[in-house]
This record gives structure tokens, C-alpha cells and sequence, in this order.
């Protein structure tokens, strides 16, 4: 049996030659941590598949040694392995306010909130686990308060990026500055395990606070109805739209029980206090089509969201000639065809439709290979390790 020795390890059991399901572990010293336990979705090659999980059975093996699970940020490749996997792993898992709150709401699902034990932590929390040092530092992200991992070891020091990118105007939220990641780099960066998932952008990702123009544009030439959907997960993408929903004039709907739930945490956490009131589908539906916005889960082309049903006319709202669907979210490869049917489905209808091709509506949350230099450079790493992405982007 593999025990770590007067060593650091490094093990990814998910989310290294795939994009998903993240779960990677550290060793040294006999003991092992673990930074994030997610799932990727399934696809037509797994057809009645909806999930997948990280195969375990190494460290199953090996829990005794195991100390506890350190969570970057909220997003399901990242946590949502937890409800399923964590109680049989039976350590601690430690996550900040938002990721956490997302974290409790998946255990109480599953009754799982007595058996699992969650540490909250600062944003920019230090802990120690073991001969793991562990500091959280704070970077912008597509979801609230996502924080990299300096990893403390005896045998050198790692900094796990999770999910990232830079921005100056990431909406919500502080991420770390040039400054403080310069002087971490002064202090000296052994190894850098890190986001590799737009490393084929040779562009900027673009910053958050750059879309309210282009979303303003697309709502207020709407001159019905309008829908609008985005990754329910990005609560600084919320807090634009209700801004735009303000800005026109227009009355806000919410449709999706995952927007509920990013709403109902950022709000328990102290965020979007001025997120503008809702009203129910009823009442959207009562209003004049020219005053109403609905936010809506679905622009991955999901069957049972929001937007698939309202395409299909399963929803309680309607659309009809002359009513908009703006898509401010990218096609994740693999869902164009679902997200063409929706899009084939609208057009029937008479529904125009609005993508980032057409206007400035979207920005990825991930580095493209100008952030990828800048952080290189202030960290200045000894070794490179690229994750969180297939191989041909671990490569590149």
C-alpha cells in the first residue's frame, strides 16, 4: 500500500484529462488531504447517464490516513461528489460561507447533515491539518468566493489554483491583487497546480462588469417578452440582470430551482441585498409582455430546465411571436445539439434569439493565456502542473 513518505505526492483521482469531476489529492508524512470532490455530467456516451463520480477506491483504501476535504469553490465538478461520497469517507470538510452554504443544502437533501462535519472558514482562512499548512487566498471566478490553496508542507510549498481568472471588475466579491500574489511568488512557489481549461484562448477571459452594457442593448431592444439564461451558479451575472431588469423598466421572474438556491445562499451570506423583488410565474404571465424579464436555468440545453420546458410549452410561462431569448452563457462542447433544439424549438415560435455572437453578453470564468503569463509571473513557480482540463489543454 502507497503511504506517503518524507515527500510530497500528488494524486488527481478526477479532473486531470477531463474537464469535471474534480477530486485531487496531496500526501506527505503518512497522511493525506484531499482538495475538492466534484462530478462531471454524463453525455451521449453515456446515454441514461446523468451523473459521474470520481473513482475512490485508492483512497477508500487509505481513509484512515486521510485528514479532511478542502473545498476552492461551489461549482459542481468541484462539491457535488460530496453528498454521495463524503459520509463514507468519514473526515471533515472545510469550505468558506458561500460553498459551504451550497454544501449544507446538498447534505439536508440527503440527510446526510448530522454524519458529515463542515468547518466554516474565512475566504482567506489559515489552517492546519496535519503537517498541511493550508492558507486560502481569494480569486475572481464565474461563483462567489472561490479561493486557491497555498499548501504548506514540510517538502514544499504548492499553490492549487481551483477555478480562476483575473478581473478588475469581477461584480462581486475582492479577489487577490497583482501585489499579493507578487509578493507570494517573493516568498517562493515550489509547485503551481492549476486551471488549464482555456488555455487555446489566446485572448483575456474579459471582465464581469463589462456586461451590463451588452445585456441593456439585447433587454431593452426586446419588444416582448424576454427570457434570459445564464449558469445559475454566477451570482455577480444576477446582480447585472436585476440591474438591467431596473434599467428597463421591466419586472423580474426568476424560473430554476438551482437560481433559487444560489439566491437563497448569497443572500444568507450578506450578497445581493438589492437584488431587485420577483414575482411568480402567474404573475409574470398577468403582466404586459414589454414588462417582464425572466431569468431562467436551461442554456446548456438541459431537458428539464426552465428554458427547455418553456421551448416545449411545458412551463407556466409562455412564449410566442416576438418574444426574446437572450443567452448570455457559452455552448459547453458536447451540448450542441441539445442547445440547437431549444434554439430550432424557439424559432418555430416566432422567438428571437440573442447569443454572445451577436453581442457582448457573456465572459468565461476561466484564465485565457494572457492571465495564465501574468499569474506564471508573479508566482514564478519552480514546476508547472496543469489540471482541470483534457489532455490536449494540459499539454498546451
Amino acid at each position: 500500500m502507497t503511504v506517503p513518505g518524507k515527500e510530497l505526492l500528488f494524486l488527481a483521482l478526477g479532473g486531470s484529462g477531463e474537464i469535471g469531476m474534480n477530486a485531487n489529492l496531496y500526501g506527505c508524512d503518512g497522511k493525506w488531504i484531499m482538495l475538492d470532490l466534484g462530478v462531471t455530467f454524463g453525455t451521449h456516451d453515456y446515454p441514461g447517464i446523468d451523473i459521474i463520480m470520481p473513482d475512490l477506491e485508492f483512497i477508500e483504501d487509505r481513509k484512515k490516513d486521510l485528514l479532511g476535504i478542502v473545498l476552492t469553490h461551489g461549482h459542481e465538478d468541484h462539491i457535488g461528489a460530496l453528498p454521495y461520497l463524503a459520509a463514507e469517507l468519514g473526515v471533515p470538510l472545510y469550505a468558506n460561507r458561500f460553498t459551504a452554504g451550497l454544501i449544507a443544502g446538498k447534505l439536508i437533501e440527503e440527510g446526510l447533515e448530522k454524519q458529515v462535519k463542515v468547518h466554516v472558514v474565512d475566504i482567506d482562512a489559515k489552517f492546519q491539518l496535519g503537517p498541511f499548512g493550508i492558507r486560502f487566498l481569494p480569486l475572481a471566478h464565474s461563483i462567489l468566493e472561490m479561493s486557491a490553496a497555498v499548501i504548506d508542507t514540510p517538502y514544499g510549498r504548492v499553490f492549487h489554483t481551483g477555478d480562476w481568472k483575473l478581473d478588475d471588475d469581477p461584480v462581486l466579491g475582492t479577489p487577490s491583487s497583482a501585489s499579493a500574489l507578487t509578493k507570494l511568488g517573493d516568498e517562493g512557489i515550489d509547485v503551481l497546480v492549476g486551471d488549464s481549461t482555456n488555455a487555446f484562448n489566446p485572448e483575456a477571459s474579459g471582465s464581469e462588469g463589462g456586461l451590463f452594457d451588452g445585456l441593456l442593448t439585447a433587454v431593452d431592444a426586446a419588444k416582448g417578452r424576454v427570457i434570459v439564461t445564464t449558469f445559475a451558479s454566477n451570482a455577480a451575472r444576477l446582480k447585472t440582470l436585476g440591474e438591467v431588469a431596473k434599467a428597463t423598466g421591466r419586472t423580474l421572474c426568476v424560473a430554476g430551482r438551482s437560481l433559487d438556491r444560489i439566491l437563497g445562499v448569497a443572500r444568507s451570506v450578506g450578497y445581493l441585498k438589492d437584488f431587485p423583488p420577483t414575482v411568480d410565474f402567474d404573475e409574470a404571465m398577468r403582466l404586459p409582455r414589454n414588462k417582464v424579464m425572466v431569468i431562467a436555468t436551461g442554456g446548456q440545453g438541459e431537458p428539464r430546465a426552465a428554458l427547455a420546458r418553456m421551448a416545449a410549452d411545458g412551463h407556466q410561462i409562455k412564449l410566442e411571436l416576438g418574444d426574446t431569448v437572450v443567452f448570455s452563457s457559452k455552448q459547453i462542447p458536447g451540448n450542441e445539439v441539445a442547445i440547437g433544439r431549444i434554439m430550432n424549438q424557439l424559432a418555430a415560435k416566432g422567438v428571437l434569439t440573442v447569443t454572445e455572437k451577436q453581442a457582448h453578453i457573456h465572459v468565461s470564468g476561466h484564465p485565457g493565456q494572457p492571465e495564465l503569463a501574468a499569474l506564471y509571473g508573479w508566482l514564478r513557480p519552480k514546476l508547472v502542473v496543469p489540471v482541470h482540463g483534457e489532455i490536449r489543454h494540459m499539454h498546451e
